[in-house]
């Protein structure tokens, strides 16, 4: 899987961590407060958008008197604690980002997360010493399905799409990392299951 690659490229959400069973709790916490009704499309509405684009999602599809800018502010404030304490590394991910390291392979962090919540679960679990380039689709053009955060993270590792090896959980990502030209392994993760399931 690893021959001919100079860098891979992970998601977070899923993928390197075990956060998503939070965000649609999060979701349904927030319509909930503000008395709206929890869209059974929503999940597959918003996958892969950036944390920003889904905001705006919000603000334009639900009755709200927030800003997409102050959505952001208080999604952040509701998950930071659980980035912060309760998220756990995947399975094996912390053995295989060693063995990475040891390889001299590159490593990158392609995530649709805010960059307050990537920094707050890589320093609970110390990826700043094992992760080269970390990245958010908000400061790339355009969010997943589109290739442009891989193709980033490609560019900032000094590598070309094809040397790059990708790790997504869930279709819109594996789409982008297809995209930008670059191989992908699925990770399995129940919430992408489900997900993939209801396309």
């Amino acid at each position: 899987m690893l021959e001919n690659k100079k860098a891979v490229i992970f998601d977070l959400d899923g993928t390197l961590v075990d956060s998503m069973w939070m965000w649609k709790q999060i979701d349904i916490d927030f319509l909930t407060k503000k008395g709206l009704p929890y869209p059974e499309n929503l999940e597959s509405e918003i996958e892969g958008m950036s944390f920003g684009e889904t905001a705006e999602y919000f603000a334009k599809t639900f009755p709200l008197e927030e800003t997409a800018e102050e959505l952001q502010i208080i999604w952040n404030d509701m998950a930071r604690e659980n980035y912060e304490k309760k998220v756990p590394l995947k399975p094996r991910v912390k053995e295989f980002l060693i063995y990475l390291k040891e390889q001299k392979i590159k490593t990158g962090i392609a995530t649709s997360n805010s960059r307050d919540l990537l920094e707050a679960v890589s320093k609970t679990h110390d990826l700043f010493s094992y992760i080269d380039v970390f990245l958010t689709s908000d400061e790339v053009k355009k969010g997943k399905p589109a290739p442009d955060v891989f193709l980033k993270v490609a560019e900032k590792l000094g590598t070309e799409p094809k040397e790059c090896l990708v790790f997504e959980d869930i279709p819109n990502g594996i789409l982008a990392a297809k995209r930008a030209g670059m191989e992908v392994c699925a990770v399995e993760d129940a919430y992408s299951m489900d997900l993939a399931a209801n396309k």
